[in-house]
């Protein structure tokens, strides 16, 4: 029995690859290597950075730019994303396995690390399907945007032990904090010196020379140092014996039990790549032009977080900052990101022996910076400024970060995001029409009371009726009938953003109805043109009144009270 044609196209989705790799253009080509190599020179230094907040061996830094980059390269559908090492989710990892106690930098807990990627890899690939990319959407940019400014705070916080050279500390960022505090003047004058010539290069190099890859320049500059004068046989921490090589490739274990405790983790990664990745995939498809496919980019990403986990190494997100500096080079496909992740390729088969020099202190001012580029001050003001609400709960989301740790902080996050949306929906905007005398509409506040014509009130309610929601309906129009000086004659419910009423709103407004005739007052609505009868009776609006006082437009409903009026007098 043969498949109906759109289940056919379906299976042909299923197998498309190169989606971000087609069509091929021979003339960007030149342009698409240049930004994978800056790609590889700006990320290679971040993402070794970041096995200092996940607490890995830092050549699995290096293993998420090669054969996860190249797997959502081959399978995701966006031309612009890259996917490799993300500082959220490794904080999410870090923090929740820190909390299980788990020791990082131990085979035990890379092994959790390699789980956790394979978890979020099977999540990925469900939500794919069950088609639950939409998932994305609940994550408000509000929440977001708090969110990753408590993972800022809280990374670069972190790192400051290590930045001062000050061990210990316990548990938790706040007691870290207050032990480097307290033990300051203890502080190695060497790896002080190394902080802050590393942040000077850093900060100064992208000011003056923005083009120049700093981070690298501070990298090189550090192992050339502690070759010439013998830092290993100093105090200074060194990052110590990193291996060549290609990553061994193999599926990894993954006991019952184990999957039971890492579930919560990999559901946060989950969430935050879903969210990070489908936003930053969609802008720049917007900007461009391109097909935005979130389900395909879905597949893209369960492969790349499975090459991760086959490769030793930790969960990967679609990243915002490496996408932003593929595209400011000049990268417009994937072509850029194959690239760096052959440049990766060659620093693993020749480049890895040099890096045992560097001292850890370069790694955590590298990380510190990377934490604070997340703390996103000029999105919050904007919340702020445009949404004072809003600006509420982002600051909630990111201090439940910071006190209470990544994890608790995503589980929030969602939570107020569903709980902003369904607030959208209870309390939705009510508003009066008013006519100008050009012609046009607007919105007034309801308790003004002021009428479109001597007797007709037209009243405005922004989402769909449903049981939690419908006495707010009634309440405000109770309440402009009670505030009303002139007596009302028609009361006219502008529906046309209800596309839907459940049982128990269409029997409220039934009473509502009747109320209303009780007082005199007719009962109209204004829909959708394009709905038919049937439709109407779908929503609920059908029998709330009779059909000649139904209308298209606000202007036909003006013209026939007129029309109404005149005949009555």
């Amino acid at each position: 029995m043969s498949g109906s044609p759109t289940s056919e196209r379906e299976r042909v989705r299923w197998l498309t690859m190169f989606d971000g790799l087609r069509p091929f253009a021979a003339a960007r080509l030149r342009a698409d290597v240049l930004a994978g190599i800056t790609l590889a020179v700006v990320s290679i230094p971040e993402v070794m950075g970041y096995t200092k907040i996940i607490g890995t061996p830092m050549i699995t830094g290096l293993y998420t730019l090669f054969l996860p980059v190249v797997a959502f390269a081959c399978f995701g559908a966006s031309r612009q994303l890259v996917v490799s090492a993300d500082s959220a989710t490794a904080a999410i990892v870090a923090a929740a396995l820190i909390a299980r106690s788990f020791t990082p930098d131990t085979p035990r807990y890379v092994e959790l690390t390699i789980a956790i990627a394979l978890v979020t890899a099977a999540m990925l690939l469900t939500a794919r399907i069950l088609r639950l990319a939409f998932m994305a959407d609940f994550l408000s940019r509000t929440v977001l945007v708090g969110f990753l400014t408590g993972v800022g705070v809280q990374v670069a916080l972190g790192q400051l032990p290590d930045m001062l050279g000050v061990s210990g500390g316990g548990h938790g960022l706040l007691q870290q904090l207050s032990f480097t505090i307290g033990h300051a003047h203890q502080a190695q004058l060497s790896t002080v010196a190394i902080t802050a010539g590393v942040l000077g290069i850093i900060v100064g190099g992208e000011r003056l020379a923005r083009h120049v890859p700093a981070a690298l320049v501070a990298v090189a500059g550090a192992i050339a140092l502690s070759a010439y004068f013998h830092w290993d046989r100093t105090a200074i921490a060194l990052v110590g014996n990193v291996p060549g090589g290609l990553p061994h490739v193999r599926l990894p274990h993954l006991a019952y039990a184990d999957a039971l405790m890492i579930l919560p983790v990999a559901f946060s990664c989950f969430v935050v790549v879903i969210a990070q990745s489908a936003a930053t995939s969609r802008a720049y498809a917007q900007r461009y032009g391109d097909r935005f496919d979130e389900n395909t980019d879905l597949i893209g990403l369960s492969l790349a977080n499975l090459a991760a986990a086959c490769t030793g190494a930790f969960v990967v997100n679609g990243s915002p900052t490496k996408t932003a500096i593929v595209d400011s080079a000049g990268g417009r496909s994937q072509w850029s990101h194959l690239t760096t992740a052959g440049v990766v390729l060659v620093v693993l088969l020749f480049l890895t022996r040099p890096l045992s020099l560097l001292p850890i202190a370069v790694l955590a001012s590298i990380v510190f910076l990377v934490g604070m580029r997340l703390i996103d001050v000029r999105g919050l003001r904007e919340i702020r400024t445009a949404r004072p609400r809003e600006f509420t709960l982002a600051i909630v989301t990111a201090a439940t970060v910071v006190v209470f740790g990544v994890e608790e902080g995503i589980i929030v996050a969602v939570i107020l995001s569903l709980l902003q949306h369904v607030r959208h929906s209870y309390r939705p905007h009510v508003a009066l029409l008013l006519r100008e005398r050009s012609g046009h509409w607007h919105l007034d506040d309801p308790a003004s009371a002021r009428m479109v014509e001597p007797g007709l009130v037209m009243f405005w309610f922004g989402a769909d009726l449903f049981y939690a929601n419908v006495e707010f309906f009634i309440a405000n129009v109770r309440r402009l009938i009670r505030q009303s000086a002139t007596p009302i004659r028609w009361l006219v419910v502008d529906a046309r953003a209800i596309t839907d009423v459940d049982f128990s709103a269409s029997r409220a407004l039934v009473e509502l109805r009747q109320d209303l005739a009780a007082h005199h007052i007719e009962l109209g609505l204004i829909v959708v043109s394009t709905r038919d009868e049937d439709e109407r009776e779908d929503v609920g609006l059908i029998g709330l009144t009779d059909v000649s006082r139904i209308f298209d437009t606000r202007e036909a409903c003006v013209a026939a009270y007129l029309e109404r009026t005149r005949a009555g007098s």
